[in-house]
């Protein structure tokens, strides 16, 4: 089954939904950075991260330093932002 690239209004749309999230409009991904105390939450965020791409087969970019992480979601098959991108990010708040 394709999946089809989200138009800029059903974007805008879908990040009205989700708090901290921004588009970026040159690099055509959905981001959020989540600060944590210290390194061993952030790997642990980042560990359930990698599980649930997996599970779904649907894999972020992450950027991790000691106590952040930054999660950018775009979808490669669609040429850009998918709702499979929001799908994960809604199940990522929920961590």
């Amino acid at each position: 089954m394709a999946v089809e690239k989200l138009s800029t209004d059903e974007i805008a749309k879908n990040l009205e939904t989700l708090e901290g999230w921004e588009y970026d409009l040159k690099t055509d991904h959905i981001i959020k950075k989540y600060q944590f105390k210290g390194f061993y939450k952030t790997i642990a965020f980042v560990n359930c991260v990698a599980w649930y791409a997996q599970k779904h087969c649907h894999h972020p970019d992450l950027v991790v330093t000691f106590n952040t992480c930054e999660v950018r979601l775009t979808t490669h098959d669609a040429g850009g932002i998918s709702q499979k991108d929001f799908d994960l990010a809604r199940q990522l708040e929920v961590l």
